[in-house]
């Protein structure tokens, strides 16, 4: 083969070895640091970059993008001396790509191990009560101390979060007996509060009806007894309105003696001591007889007994010895009787012989 050839084939090889190695292509959202014969020398960004051959190298390849760091549980002492683990997610961005490999050797374990020594540092100033409910304040107190640490390296800590804070078994089984203890006693509280208000709506409805039939009652009371003084008031009116005298007041009070022992309750029935003068008043109704005659009114007095003689007679015993219907019936028949006997009476003084008698004592 010609040896002019053969150093040109060399000489092209050469070429597209210099320019390929001096093109270098970036990602998005990575950085590449290069540097010149062993000294920094400049950030390459997104996109294609030219770079001397042979003389630039890449030193580092950086992401610069969020990403995420979860710690080891660590154990850590509590003011009270009690060891707990905890674990923490972290949350960074690289903002200087020159700083994050030149300023720190591992900025992971770096940042990892500040956040050992940052918690111990906060959780030993407090009890484990504090530190199971006070995690928003221990992650803003990393976050502050982490982002100060950190910004000399280049590196922004966005965000740090405790994932899981384990206390020793002994104080779970304590904490859960606590809590087991709490929530029974609430539940108690609870029970207690529900029958309490039980019994005092009870007792508020028991009240509000006693009430409420009390002034039923009442109000009932007040409407009968307005209606009874109404109907009393009506029949007073009707009387004095027809002018009733007292014949048919008497009359209409005989009538009514039966119905008083009406009642299946009655076990004794006392006859009022007016009855004899309501019979007696009946007996005057009927029985008038005429003013001419007062002398045969007076001799016929003598013969016959009066209207009080005629008067029926009750005994002494006899409203002890019967019961109510049987006192109501026998005043009612005797009352009926003496009724009769003055009808009787007064028809006989309107007959005809009253006129002939009459007129033979004129003529004499």
């Amino acid at each position: 083969m010609d040896p002019v050839v053969v150093l040109a084939l060399v000489a092209a090889i050469v070429v597209v070895f210099l320019v390929a190695s001096s093109v270098r292509i970036v990602p998005q959202a990575r950085r590449y640091n290069i540097e010149r014969f062993g000294r920094y020398r400049r950030t390459l960004q997104p996109g294609l970059n030219l770079v001397v051959p042979v003389a630039d190298r890449i030193n580092t390849k950086l992401d610069v993008r969020e990403q995420v760091y979860s710690s080891d549980p660590r154990p850590v002492i509590t003011e009270d001396n009690l060891v707990v683990n905890i674990d923490t997610v972290l949350y960074y961005q690289i903002t200087d790509p020159r700083s994050a490999a030149y300023e720190v050797a591992d900025y992971l374990q770096a940042i990892d191990q500040l956040t050992v020594t940052t918690l111990r540092n906060v959780i030993g100033s407090m009890d484990l009560e504090e530190t199971l409910t006070s995690r928003e304040e221990i992650n803003s107190r990393l976050r502050a101390v982490l982002d100060d640490a950190t910004g000399k390296w280049g590196i922004r800590v966005n965000r740090v979060e405790i994932k899981a804070i384990d206390p020793p078994h002994t104080i779970k089984e304590a904490m859960e007996k606590q809590m087991r203890a709490e929530r029974d006693k609430r539940a108690a509280i609870l029970h207690a509060e529900g029958e309490r208000q039980a019994k005092i709506l009870t007792a508020e409805g028991t009240k509000q009806k006693d009430i409420l039939e009390a002034q039923g009652t009442q109000q009932a009371m007040i409407l009968r007894a307005d209606g009874e003084a109404k109907a009393v008031d009506l029949v007073f009116q009707a009387v004095h309105r027809n002018n009733a005298d007292a014949k048919i007041l008497a009359y209409k009070y005989l009538e009514t003696l039966p119905h008083l022992a009406n009642s299946d309750n009655n076990t004794f029935w006392v006859i009022p001591g007016e009855l004899t003068e309501a019979i007696r008043t009946v007996t005057r109704a009927f029985g008038d007889q005429p003013a001419a005659q007062p002398e045969k009114a007076a001799d016929a007095g003598a013969d016959h007994p009066s209207d009080e003689d005629r008067t029926p007679q009750l005994d002494a015993g006899w409203t002890a010895s019967f019961d109510a219907a049987a006192a109501a019936d026998e005043a009612g028949k005797q009352a009926a009787a003496a009724v009769s006997d003055a009808k009787a009476e007064a028809e006989a003084a309107k007959s005809p012989q009253t006129p002939r008698r009459a007129q033979t004592s004129g003529e004499d």
